[in-house]
């Protein structure tokens, strides 16, 4: 074997190791599709790697950019290189110092759909840049919504009367900034709680859970859930309940007082009416015997 021979297979053997090190060095986490709500906002999850390792936030640019295009910006620290439909509503979330480059964008508007991608580079001065990376391979799409997603109510069928009934709204979102503000038509804010989580990447859940002790005459009312998203628009979800009468024995015992109280009266009347009928007798025959005696 040759010495070019040598050379080129330590070349190739060079490459094989240190290929997988670099290839992994460049990476994005950015979620692949989020359902965007038209006028409310979105937030875009993202993270990423970079060959130069933990570096502070002032020496790194972020970017974010329609795929086909990285000049097309739609975020950047200078906002002069923005596309104008985009300035002023868009802004990075995290650090990117730590390696978090995930995207807010404000005011969604129907043509907002994308993909969109992130891009990021090493600063060396404000002009000069050592490193950059466009992770055209990992962009964002949006799934346009013209109007919300209705909440969801979880409850028992039937509820006892004074008895503690709970009811669980829920609604999913992709902008966990501004969580979508949930309200019911009767109770209290102290009758609810509210939760609020991640279900999968990019898309959480708000929950309002309402306790109220129902009473008989809330038998087949409404009890409404209303979401009210950033940007103003509202969704509502309706439930009628209904109430079953704590089991009782009124409905025995009344009309048996009342029966038994009908007849003791009953009884006493006649009891005074026979004593009375009797001295009445007693006073006649008593005047017969002395009409007999003058006689």
């Amino acid at each position: 074997m040759d010495q070019n021979s040598k050379m080129m297979i330590f070349c190739l053997f060079l490459a094989a190791l240190s290929s997988p090190v670099f290839a992994e060095e460049w990476k994005a986490n950015v979620v692949k599709s989020l359902d965007a709500l038209v006028s409310s906002c979105i937030v875009v999850p993202c993270s990423f790697t970079h060959p130069k390792g933990n570096l502070p936030t002032s020496r790194l640019r972020g970017i974010w950019h329609r795929s086909n295009d990285r000049n097309e910006r739609i975020y950047y620290e200078d906002q002069t290189q923005v596309l104008e439909n985009f300035r002023g509503r868009t802004r990075l979330l995290g650090h990117l110092g730590q390696s978090n480059c995930t995207l807010e964008m404000m005011d969604v508007k129907d043509h907002d759909n994308g993909p969109f991608c992130f891009r990021i580079e090493q600063a060396l001065t404000e002009t000069k840049t050592d490193d950059k990376f466009s992770f055209v391979e990992d962009c964002v799409k949006f799934r346009m919504l013209p109007d919300p997603p209705k909440p969801t109510l979880t409850h028992p069928k039937t509820a006892i009367e004074g008895h503690p009934y709970t009811v669980t709204c829920s609604v999913t979102h992709t902008c966990p900034s501004h969580v979508p503000k949930l309200t019911w038509n009767r109770g209290t804010a102290n009758d609810a709680t509210e939760v609020h989580k991640e279900t999968h990447p990019g898309n959480w859940e708000a929950q309002s859970i309402l306790t109220i002790i129902p009473k008989e005459k809330d038998d087949h009312t409404e009890i409404k859930c209303t979401a009210q998203f950033n940007g103003g628009k509202t969704s509502f979800t309706t439930l009628t309940l209904y109430v079953k009468r704590t089991e009782n024995y009124n409905h025995i015992i009344i009309p048996t007082v009342a029966a038994i109280g009908t007849a003791v009266i009953f009884a006493v009347f006649c009891i005074l009416m026979a004593k009375k009928y009797k001295t009445r007798i007693a006073e006649l025959q008593n005047q017969e015997g002395r009409s007999r005696i003058s006689r």
